[in-house]
């Protein structure tokens, strides 16, 4: 079971021996960090053990959540066998604690472990290996950071990480994908309809389960809830339906959106979006993430006391279509960026294809990448002009951007650190450059990055 609850530093640095174990001894006066690990664990998938990794405190649960006003100082441990480094997505440390060695963080070895200490920012975000294709393999957790708002507004907080899941490892899936094939085209003059899904995968999960036996969380019968949903899928898109219930959008990405009713989100991969829902009736309420363009899904249930769960299948009735931008569009952010004209644009275009399975940044992989330049203090816009036939989630990291154009309609939209840029259209954002170092900006469809879809944004420190 997943449904996090907030965890006193007292609490935590009370765990003693195991945070001993894992700890490095802090500086004369310093508060001690927060111990976690990453470690090796055994996952019941339908019925069928795998081996996947897993981010856990001392007491064994997944993840951190911070109190408000809480530092983030963690101490990270690596006992998974191999070695690793986990970035803490959406977050805005200095650049050497983003978690991320091809931009200069420290790798850390089996045994090892290495200490983290800046500022959080408030809401509802996630960490994951930045390391080969660990996170494929589930080396991933939800990273929450209360607010003083959210413990006087007293709603059950139930947070839900969503995977795609597959019993092959990863690098037999990604030799599969890069293997030479035959062009899926069209004949000479078809339009070409957008690819979706690169991979067919075993199960999808919803805090590590399958319908076959979803979390059931216990509500109140009027319960007020907090759903914080995390797309923590390698190479899926979502679409995530409220069922009965109608919900308030509040905030997606960690960053708080003018409130909108909803029934049903779009979830691109690494996304985030926190639903406020109210039970005003005694029963029981699924919340159902579906694959984009198919028919498979996954999801929790919600039920008042002495509620009957029935059994829910892991297939839906009918396929549902590809997630679009129609909610991007509506979405407004509730603390904009102060109006300012853009110092500086730079247009990009994110390139590559299917057959053969090779994705890129103007055309060029990481191993060749050029990188974007900008100045410190410039109000940055970044065109992106997706040249390909899926869409991609575009993740850049040390920074939260706005959304100010889709395809090509200006628009004053959500803050965010991960947006999509739909299949041969466009999306402009804009940020400040404030956070000076080296960022990674890449597609959130890791199998996307793994083949060269990662560039990097770098400017210094004005004088």
């Amino acid at each position: 079971m997943m449904s996090l609850s907030g965890l006193s530093r007292r609490r935590m640095v009370g765990a003693g021996a195991v945070a001993a174990a894992m700890s490095r001894l802090a500086p004369a006066g310093a508060a001690m960090p927060l111990p976690l690990a990453v470690e090796r664990r055994s996952l019941d998938v339908n019925g069928k053990a795998a081996s996947v990794f897993g981010i856990v405190r001392p007491n064994g649960m997944p993840g951190l959540v911070l109190a408000p006003g809480e530092r983030f100082a963690v101490s990270l441990g690596n006992r998974s066998g191999e070695t690793t480094i986990v970035h803490w997505h959406g977050q805005t440390p200095p650049y050497l604690q983003d978690g991320v060695a091809q931009t200069g963080g420290a790798l850390i070895v089996n045994g090892s472990a290495q200490d983290y200490d800046f500022a959080p920012r408030v809401g509802t975000y996630w960490m994951h290996s930045h390391h080969g294709l660990q996170a494929q393999q589930l080396l991933a957790a939800p990273l929450i950071v209360r607010s003083a708002g959210d413990v006087q507004a007293d709603r059950q907080e139930v947070t839900v990480l969503l995977h795609d899941f597959s019993f092959r490892e990863p690098a037999e899936i990604l030799a599969n994908l890069v293997r030479p094939a035959a062009p899926a085209g069209a004949m000479p003059g078809m339009a070409m309809a957008p690819d979706l899904n690169d991979i067919d995968y075993d199960a999808y999960l919803a805090n590590d389960r399958t319908l076959a036996d979803p979390l059931v969380v216990r509500t109140e019968r009027t319960g007020r809830v907090r759903l914080r949903l995390i797309n923590g899928a390698a190479a899926t898109a979502f679409w995530v339906d409220f069922g009965a219930l109608e919900g308030t959008l509040v905030a997606v990405d960690g960053d708080a959106v003018a409130p909108l009713r909803v029934r049903r989100i779009p979830l691109a991969e690494a996304q985030r979006a926190d639903v406020l829902l109210d039970l005003t009736q005694a029963g029981a309420f699924p919340v159902l993430a579906q694959r984009e363009g198919d028919r498979p899904r996954t999801g929790i249930i919600l039920a008042t006391a002495g509620a009957a769960v029935a059994k829910l299948s892991p297939v839906a009735e009918r396929a549902v279509g590809a997630v679009d931008m129609a909610l991007e569009v509506q979405l407004a952010a509730a603390a904009p960026l102060p109006p300012r004209p853009a110092d500086v644009v730079r247009r990009i275009a994110l390139t590559g294809m299917m057959a053969p399975y090779a994705w890129s940044i103007d055309g060029r992989s990481w191993a060749n990448h050029q990188p974007i330049p900008v100045s410190h203090g410039q109000r940055v816009e970044l065109a992106m002009f997706n040249r390909t036939r899926m869409a991609h989630p575009m993740h850049l990291h040390g920074h939260h951007f706005q959304v100010v154009e889709v395809n090509g309609t200006r628009l004053a939209g959500a803050m965010r650190d991960t947006v999509l840029v739909p299949a041969g259209g466009s999306v402009t954002v804009a940020f400040d450059a404030d956070n000076p170092g080296r960022w990674l900006l890449h597609c959130h469809n890791l199998y996307h990055m793994a083949t060269g879809m990662m560039t990097e944004l770098t400017y210094g420190k004005s004088a």
